[in-house]
């Protein structure tokens, strides 16, 4: 049976998902623990990073192991396990990334990052309708001076439009065409596949900014640099 979703009921699935993963469900560590996990050991952060990514890919086309997360997670929103599953581990992993990137994943700033690294690609369309362009000294600014809270909801309601949108119409979408963004129910391989992407563009992007310029700790946007 098909399932229908508005972008509001996403919303409420990517911040429900994002507390989750920050906060850690029972039999699996916050997105800090598997972080602090990568981090042990030598090379280089950007390597620790992609040995990351390397093994959520596996956790993401791995059947058996969504099947088993899928009985751990119940969203506000009714959804078919594995894409529940599937938006677990991907919001989770890009936390961990941003947390090894030397960024506070309570901060509302890196939340919303979060949330954009899951459209993988299409993260730039989205960005750059607030004026925002990845890539350039210009967007590192914007990111971490002049970006308010209300702008920040705005892009967040957004990305959960983009995530609806991309695949239907009028607000509306079958759930089970959302999988080449967030994977889903067409097979493991591409639930690997789409994580892997999602992955590298959190890597992408939360390497390129520097932490300390807004105030670690808090949701402050006092520019402390």
């Amino acid at each position: 049976m098909s399932k229908l979703i508005t972008p509001e009921k996403m919303q409420e699935v990517l911040d429900w998902t994002y507390d989750k993963a920050v906060q850690g469900i029972p039999g699996m560590g916050s997105a800090i623990d598997l972080a602090e996990d990568y981090m042990i050991g030598s090379g280089t952060t950007e390597d620790k990073i992609n040995s990351l990514i390397r093994w959520q890919n596996t956790k993401a086309g791995s059947t058996g192991f969504v099947a088993g997360l899928g009985g751990a997670i119940t969203l506000p929103v009714a959804l078919p396990a594995n894409i529940a599953s599937t938006i677990y581990i991907q919001i989770r992993m890009v936390a961990a990334i941003a947390h090894m990137a030397g960024h506070d994943v309570k901060h509302d700033k890196v939340k919303t990052l979060i949330y954009l690294c899951l459209l993988g690609n299409s993260m730039n369309e989205v960005a750059k309708d607030f004026g925002i362009t990845f890539g350039t000294k210009f967007a590192t600014s914007y990111i971490q001076k002049n970006v308010n809270r209300k702008v920040l909801t705005k892009i967040n309601k957004a990305v959960g439009f983009r995530l609806v949108t991309k695949f239907g119409s009028k607000g509306l979408i079958n759930l089970g065409k959302v999988v080449p963004v967030l994977g889903g129910v067409i097979g493991g391989g591409l639930d690997a596949f789409t994580t892997n992407i999602v992955g590298n563009q959190a890597r992408n992007t939360f390497l390129q900014f520097e932490p300390t310029k807004y105030k670690v700790g808090s949701n402050s946007f006092k520019d402390v640099s």
